[in-house]
């Protein structure tokens, strides 16, 4: 039997794209490449942005399956891979927005939170090093609160503009550049101190 699925050339999104439209019904191939090229990074950025690994991979499908159903809307302005991220940021955004007021009607008291770029480069190669490179970040941005993490994840990961998250998150300009600072001095400081820890364990 033949195998369908498409084969590995260099074909670019706005040509998967171009397939995934013209496609009939239930021939889902050219999207399906789109998410294979994609659902890393994306389900990467739903745990960083949101801070639970827990409802990141139905997080990531959501977001796949509202640009599935949106597609006929990509213009085709920016690259599909930008349009994807601003689908997932707004996703994630409205999901937080939606746990927060979940848990204010749960608690009747709500603790408060705790008080460069991201790309903090191991010191080793290997995967086992890259792992746990990875699972530093996760930890560190785990710590930060809503307020610094998700502008710094926005510019740093996203690679969106200052415009395009000061409009994201409904504040100035002057205000997400401040909390990009801030956000970038305390990732630095925690994840160094977290490296310490583990230098001092070993």
């Amino acid at each position: 039997m033949q195998d369908e699925r498409l084969p590995p050339s260099p074909i670019s999104d706005d040509e998967l794209v171009q397939r995934a439209l013209a496609s009939g019904r239930g021939d889902l191939r050219a999207f399906d490449e789109l998410v294979r090229r994609h659902q890393e990074r994306i389900s990467a950025n739903c745990r960083y942005l949101t801070g639970s690994r827990d409802d990141a991979p139905d997080l990531t499908q959501e977001v796949f399956v509202k640009a599935y159903f949106g597609l006929r809307g990509f213009e085709g302005r920016a690259q599909f891979g930008t349009w994807l991220q601003r689908i997932k940021v707004n996703h994630c955004l409205n999901f937080m927005d939606r746990r927060k007021r979940e848990r204010l009607e749960a608690l009747d008291d709500v603790p408060a939170a705790a008080s460069g770029p991201l790309t903090v480069q191991p010191e080793a190669d290997g995967e086992l090093q890259r792992q746990e490179h990875r699972r530093a970040i996760h930890a560190v941005l785990s710590e930060m609160n809503d307020t610094l993490r998700v502008p710094l994840i926005m510019c740093d990961m996203d690679e969106l503009s200052y415009q395009e998250i000061a409009e994201a998150l409904g504040i100035g300009l002057s205000a997400v550049k401040m909390r990009i600072k801030r956000g970038r001095e305390e990732f630095r400081r925690r994840y160094e101190a977290l490296q310490d820890v583990h230098a001092m364990a070993s």
